[in-house]
């Protein structure tokens, strides 16, 4: 494509962002179409002198739960919002978009920017991501610098390889799945990861990550634990009641939790009748406290060194943790909470004999196991999260 053609195709993509849905659907080629119906309504805030909007990405939904937890603050409401992909896991939203809408419309994306502007005190944009589709082509940059001329307080939250750069991770950990990958896909996260530092540098805006590794890439930010409902995790079953171990494993993404170095371990292990090996592939969120429910043993990550939802909802569940954490991650939560996480520590050459003890031991670890909701209540259920975004939100706890 020469340079004038690309640069009309960009024109004409402008000019159909900029007219109402209903003008320029007739223009737009079939692969930039969507159904005027799917179209919703803006989003409304809540009725309360704090309102907080948390948007995009809802990533294990925790755009939803840490609007929860922003709620417990006195006077404060939340809302967050996520658009919807056709492999969506279903996590809770209080806003929902199809993927569609978000990228296409323009008549969806001013009107929620005019419903953000004008109705909300705060905005927390999670992973560096547009909130508002096509409406300022995309650039987070320029919505948060209108944002802030309307009013509207703004905070970036980081989730991970949004913010982590590969470079930095692969000289400080043996197992990073950054060393010896793919050339492409390094360069690419590195690339993104850059591009979302310097935009945390140019807004200069309150910064919260969701897992201290992160300190280590914007040192200024602030760690906003990861939240679940302990309740809804809960099992009267404890682990280890008799049997050969299951241990589940359920990477969302298997090449960044390692699951390529440990399964050849795992699967021996289970050829071998030592244990019960159960790999969970897009399974629902409705479905997972079931899985927890069946299992003894889940294998979190083992290449970047911190541990995800993933294991806070295990742990919530009374079921042992097996993980590679860092001792810089080990060492915060210890230094915030005053806790010890109960993680069993493992990399891909021990792994191996961390499962043979459990299934030789299941007393010991059942022990291990049993602290995990005491820790979950005290770290992930909302109050510290609350707690870290009220100098944000301009409220002290509760």
């Amino acid at each position: 494509m020469s340079a004038l053609t690309s640069k009309a195709a960009l024109a004409y993509r402008v000019v159909t962002d900029l007219l109402p849905d209903r003008l320029s659907m007739p223009l737009r080629p079939r692969s930039r179409r969507f159904a005027l119906n799917d179209v919703p309504e803006a989003v409304t805030a809540p009725d309360t002198g704090v309102r907080l909007f948390i948007a995009p990405a809802n990533f294990a939904a925790q755009g939803y739960q840490w609007a929860r937890a922003a709620e417990r603050l006195p006077d404060v409401g939340a809302v967050n919002m996520q658009y919807r992909t056709p492999h969506d896991f279903g996590f809770p939203a209080d806003y929902a978009v199809s993927e569609e809408v978000f990228r296409l419309s323009g008549s969806w994306g001013r009107r929620q920017r005019d419903a953000v502007g004008g109705g909300f005190t705060h905005a927390l944009i999670e992973s560096e991501r547009a909130m508002f589709g096509v409406a300022f082509e995309g650039f987070t940059g320029r919505e948060a610098r209108w944002l802030r001329n309307r009013g509207v307080q703004v905070g970036l939250v980081s989730h991970g390889s949004d913010l982590r750069l590969p470079s930095r991770h692969a000289q400080i950990d043996e197992w990073s799945p950054f060393r010896d990958a793919d050339p492409g896909w390094v360069k690419a996260l590195e690339a993104r990861a850059r591009a979302n530092r310097a935009l945390f540098e140019r807004l200069q805006a309150p910064a919260f990550v969701a897992t201290p590794e992160l300190l280590l890439d914007w040192p200024d930010a602030v760690w906003l634990p990861n939240v679940v409902d302990p309740a809804r995790w809960r099992i009267p079953r404890p682990a280890f009641d008799g049997g050969i171990p299951v241990v589940l494993h359920a990477p969302t993404n298997a090449a960044v939790k390692g699951t390529g170095q440990i399964e050849p371990v795992v699967e021996r292990l289970a050829a071998d009748g030592i244990i019960d090996y159960q790999r969970v592939i897009r399974v629902p969120a409705s479905e997972m406290p079931a899985r927890y429910a069946a299992a003894d043993v889940v294998l979190d990550q083992f290449a970047i060194g911190i541990y995800s939802t993933t294991s806070i909802e295990a742990m919530a569940a009374g079921r042992l943790v097996i993980a590679h954490l860092h001792d810089q991650v080990r060492d915060h939560i210890r230094m915030v909470t005053g806790l010890e996480a109960p993680i069993v520590e493992a990399t891909p050459d021990t792994l191996g004999d961390v499962l043979r003890d459990v299934a030789e031991r299941p007393d010991h670890y059942r022990e291990i196991a049993g602290r995990g909701p005491e820790y979950v209540t005290a770290v992930h259920d909302g109050a510290l999260a609350a707690e870290v975004l009220a100098p944000f939100l301009g409220r002290a706890p509760a």
